[in-house]
């Protein structure tokens, strides 16, 4: 129903659609994904996540997130990072309950520091 739209002229959760469309029209095995839901509102993010969902059960996907709620409904594994430092990998409801992780990323009254 968009199709007669000018690309500038969808909404910029429509253009990161269209750009998901993009990668996918080349049948890939792997889809790398940098932040696709930065910059996205509550429904457009809650859209490309249930997109995410029914994409990983017919193709691999790595991606890169800061909205953990995203990250944990859709990885079935995950690799948090602080400051270029790995400090945990595990499934999600392991990374839910580290400590560290939890200062980190989940709203812990004291963050990770780069020397921490």
């Amino acid at each position: 129903k968009r199709a007669d739209i000018v690309v500038s002229q969808l909404s910029h959760g429509e253009q990161r659609e269209l750009e998901l469309a993009v990668a996918l029209a080349t049948k890939p095995k792997l889809l790398l994904l940098d932040e696709p839901m930065a910059g996205l509102g509550v429904t457009e993010s809650a859209r490309m996540v249930s997109l995410l969902k029914e994409l990983r059960k017919e193709v691999t996907i790595v991606l890169v997130e800061h909205d953990m709620e995203a990250v944990f409904a859709l990885a079935d594994r995950i690799t948090v990072l602080v400051y270029g430092r790995v400090i945990a990998c595990d499934v999600p409801d392991a990374i839910r309950k580290h400590e560290e992780v939890k200062r980190a990323y989940l709203g812990e009254q004291h963050a990770v520091t780069r020397h921490g």
